[in-house]
């Protein structure tokens, strides 16, 4: 039997080597079109932010491993250019221009998620840059290290790019940002959003929303942003837009797509075609607490997925819960965690949403260090179901998040949240814990 994947990092690579795991016999053979696998890109900002490191530090285990320790035959430099249903089959060229063709009994589409880049002139000039690859990461690293740069402007404001802040404002450059939409960040309750930006502001960063950005331009050495009632003079310009699946494999091959075009699966990870998978990047999820499809590309669903993909396809028929869209990220000295639905959204998923935000302590109120933390926290009014949490804090919600989106995955309801017995002592928390205080605020509007 032949499994045969597209894709060679996190789900990619996660299926190949469970597969191999549970059935060593199997002939698993990876098709990964760039030169690197199986590494932690979510480090990137942070090792960006030290010129003493290597990109190549973020690698987990480099091909050589997969190939002689795991008998994966994983093949660098090749990009799957077709899936052939019909006589099952992928094919594909080398950098070489050779091309290749490979049969399978079983395939992934592990092909993951794209920059997005916006229709702008000179946005493919040098010192333009997105970050998504390591080699993305090193080619940033490489100009930083040959260039005198001195300011760097970021277009978005999405989570790359205000770790990317923290990195360019540790190496010295002066930073600014920019987006052509209103809000500073949508998802996010205004009062815990005004914390984020408060932070960003004391740091230097300047921050520039509703700003329609029209070119890039070359001038003596440096670029410049042109805006409308804008100009921006930099060194380097990071494009953070967001980013999209790469699905038109999997939609050249007439299999269905999902939310944002991202490939559609079953919670087996199956697509319409019943022995073609779809994980990681590229692939949607059904949302724990609405039920319905969504696409939200986190690092631990590649991983389990790959894993899940792994099992089914080696004789044990494994289906995925789905996800809450639990994420944390930190910007300077501030820890920004969220999980579920904001109220907005759950208005949108035909709940009926009421929410608070509640100021409490990071520690018990007379230890020494302890820091405010804001939560806003959401549930039904006619259910009474919990459904979504958001925090900010300069310690201490990075791991608090995660109780929140173990009661999402239960469907608890906030009464039930409020009764848990949760940990406390004074160096980590209050005795009324801030997520417990919310849940007791949150039900005296129910």
């Amino acid at each position: 039997m032949r499994f045969v994947i597209i894709g060679g990092d996190a789900a990619g690579m996660s299926a190949a080597s469970k597969a191999k795991r549970n059935m060593p016999e199997l002939d698993v053979t990876v098709f990964e079109q760039g030169e690197d696998v199986s590494y932690s890109a979510c480090g990137m900002p942070y090792n960006l932010a030290d010129q003493s490191r290597e990109m190549d530090d973020l690698v987990v285990r480099d091909a050589r491993t997969f190939k002689e320790k795991q008998g994966i035959d994983l093949r660098l430099r090749h990009r799957v250019e077709a899936i052939d249903r019909k006589e099952r089959k992928v094919r594909g060229t080398l950098r070489s221009g050779e091309v290749f063709s490979v049969p399978y009994d079983y395939l992934l589409i592990a092909t993951g998620a794209s920059p997005t880049l916006p229709d702008l002139a000179g946005v493919d000039l040098p010192g333009v840059f997105v970050l998504k690859g390591l080699h993305h990461g090193r080619a940033i690293k490489n100009y930083l290290r040959s260039t005198k740069a001195r300011r760097a402007v970021i277009i978005g404001m999405g989570y790359i790019a205000l770790e990317m802040c923290e990195a360019f404002r540790a190496l010295g450059l002066e930073v600014a940002m920019v987006k052509p939409r209103a809000a500073f960040l949508p998802w996010m309750h205004p009062e815990l959003a005004r914390m984020v930006r408060n932070t960003l502001e004391k740091e230097s960063v300047r921050i520039y929303t509703g700003v329609q950005i029209k070119r890039i331009e070359q001038n003596k050495g440096s670029l410049v942003l042109i805006c409308s009632g804008l100009e921006l003079e930099t060194d380097l310009v990071l494009v953070a837009a967001g980013v999209r699946p790469n699905s038109d494999l999997a939609s050249d091959a007439g299999l269905a797509l999902g939310p944002s075009r991202a490939v559609a699966v079953d919670r087996c990870l199956r697509t319409t075609d019943a022995d073609i998978f779809a994980a990681g990047d590229c692939a949607d999820a059904f949302h724990v607490v609405t039920g319905k499809k969504v696409w939200i590309p986190l690092a631990l669903r590649a991983n389990r997925g790959g894993w899940a993909v792994a099992d089914t396809v080696t004789g044990k028929e494994t289906s995925l819960d789905g996800v809450a869209g639990t994420s944390v990220f930190k910007v300077f000295d501030l820890e920004v965690a969220k999980t579920g639905l904001n109220a907005a959204e759950a208005k949108e998923a035909g709940f009926n949403p009421a929410e608070v935000v509640i100021e409490s302590r990071s520690r018990a109120h007379a230890h020494p260090g302890s820091s405010g933390i804001l939560v806003n926290m959401a549930g039904d009014k006619i259910s009474g179901r919990l459904l979504g949490v958001q925090m900010v804090g300069r310690e201490g919600t990075a791991h608090r998040i995660n109780a929140a989106s173990v009661a999402l995955h239960q469907h608890m309801t906030v009464e039930a949240f409020s009764q848990c017995d949760l940990a406390y002592a004074p160096p980590f928390s209050p005795v009324w814990d801030p997520l417990l205080t919310a849940a007791n605020q949150l039900l005296k509007i129910f």
